[in-house]
């Protein structure tokens, strides 16, 4: 490159030849011919590159498609350079050449050092303005976090709660039937009850089946009051204590017949030491379940955050995606449905599971924030050629072109000020496109917005 092909750009109005020829004695010269790529999206923007002639493209991939976000045609356009004052600067767009012609190629830390001996102050602002606009974003990148880390922590508060208190519940019942059930050992021994009435008693407990399913609520009541009936002309005092647990075990008339015969004066102890088993069973089963519950919390936790597994692994998109439903349930309303659709040959692939968590989670708030109330929202995943596509969609307000065309842009949003930092996107475009080698798009249907992930098998950096 000489000094007098650069030096009737624009871009050097009020530069010295002597100025001018150290930059271009710093760099070199790059030609190009129809369809080179010069620099690619995302890569460390090691080189400052000024056009000299020819014509580029400017392009980045936006989901399946490639965005033309510019063109460099005239001579002294400039782009990249920004690790001269960015050590995390990288290029926004890929270069394809339209045409032939060349650049100027000057490496980033070279030109740093030509603009500080040239012009000192300007790279004090230069700096500032890019050490500015990456502390902002990194403030603002750490609040969002904040923000999302104290929402499911939250959700996932209420969602231990639940189970938690119900055990509770029934750890003070069964202190409670514990005694009830030595009371009556007591009056059924004072009744003077024999080791073989007691052996039919027990039978008989033994012969009251246990619900497989829920019981009908009307049906249980009408069965309750049935027995109070019952036991009202038989001289049981404390029928409204005994009658509902035996009448959500369905017992029935014959079955309490069968307890006047066997035990005559001796009816009501032997009826609240029944009904005291078969409750002390049920808060059994209410503890067990309770318990299993926070287990299964705490185990889609585990699975949620990745904690316990290496960066990258072989990974199962579907339990990624439950895991996220799991963490994201107390912000599911009751009206909106929750529609699975899972691939029966969906592989796994190679990903880093916790970083699609994060994916998965912004794409489905975002879902359940366009629907409010009530909607429906769908989670899909299907094998794809080489890869796997996963589908969040909803039946929400839908998305303007204006929202579509700016929805992976850093901060961009649609909530009203004070709620949120953005839509998340950005963040998903970067984990998905640039740390997996996948693509992210929205769609939009009649009846239906998508956000679709495409992931290969293979990351592609192995």
């Amino acid at each position: 490159m000489q000094l007098s092909d650069v030096r009737p750009l624009p871009l050097f109005v009020g530069t010295t030849d002597e100025e001018l020829q150290l930059l271009v004695d710093l760099g070199d010269e790059v030609g190009f011919g129809p369809g080179d790529e010069v620099f690619h999206d995302g890569e460390p923007a090691d080189f400052w590159w000024v056009l000299v002639e020819g014509a580029l493209d400017l392009l980045r991939k936006v989901g399946r498609e490639e965005t033309r976000l510019g063109v460099m045609d005239q001579p002294g356009q400039w782009a990249g350079g920004f690790r001269a004052w960015d050590a995390h600067g990288v290029y926004f767009a890929t270069a394809r050449a339209l045409s032939a012609g060349r650049l100027l190629r000057v490496p980033s830390t070279a030109l740093r050092r030509w603009s500080t001996e040239r012009f000192p102050f300007g790279e004090h602002i230069l700096e500032g303005v890019f050490h500015s606009a990456r502390t902002f974003e990194s403030i603002a990148r750490q609040r969002e976090s904040l923000v999302a880390l104290g929402t499911l922590a939250a959700g996932l508060a209420h969602e231990i709660n639940n189970p938690a208190s119900a055990a509770t519940r029934a750890a003070d019942v069964l202190r409670e039937t514990g005694a009830g059930l030595l009371t009556a050992l007591s009056h059924l021994a004072a009744h003077g009850v024999t080791a073989d009435q007691y052996q039919a008693l027990d039978e008989l407990r033994l012969a009251v089946p246990r619900p497989t399913t829920r019981p009908d609520a009307l049906a249980t009541a009408r069965r309750e009051d049935e027995l109070i009936d019952w036991m009202g002309r038989h001289g049981v005092e404390r029928d409204w204590a005994v009658a509902p647990a035996l009448a959500a075990h369905g017992v029935d008339i014959g079955w309490l017949e069968k307890m006047d015969d066997l035990l005559g004066d001796a009816l009501e102890p032997g009826l609240e030491w029944v009904a005291g088993t078969l409750s002390t069973a049920s808060m059994l089963d209410l503890v067990k379940d309770s318990t299993r519950r926070i287990t299964d919390l705490v185990a889609d936790v585990k699975s949620y955050s990745q904690l316990d597994r290496a960066s990258m692994q072989q990974t199962d998109v579907a339990e990624g995606l439950e895991s996220t439903l799991a963490m994201l349930a107390h912000r599911i309303p009751p009206g909106v449905t929750v529609v699975r659709d899972y691939g029966d040959d969906v592989p796994s692939i190679d990903a880093a599971a916790g970083e699609l968590n994060q994916v998965w989670t912004n794409l489905m708030a975002n879902a359940l924030d366009a629907m409010g109330d009530a909607g429906t929202l769908r989670v899909s995943t299907r094998a794809d050629g080489d890869g796997v596509v996963v589908e969040i969609g909803d039946t929400g307000s839908g998305m303007s072109p204006e929202t579509r065309d700016h929805a992976f842009e850093p901060f961009f949003t649609t909530k009203d000020v004070g709620k949120g930092t953005g839509l998340g996107l950005d963040i998903s475009r970067r984990v998905v496109v640039d740390r997996h080698g996948g693509q992210i798009s929205i769609l939009v249907r009649p009846a239906e917005t998508v956000l679709r992930v495409a992931l290969p098998l293979r990351h592609p950096h192995d």
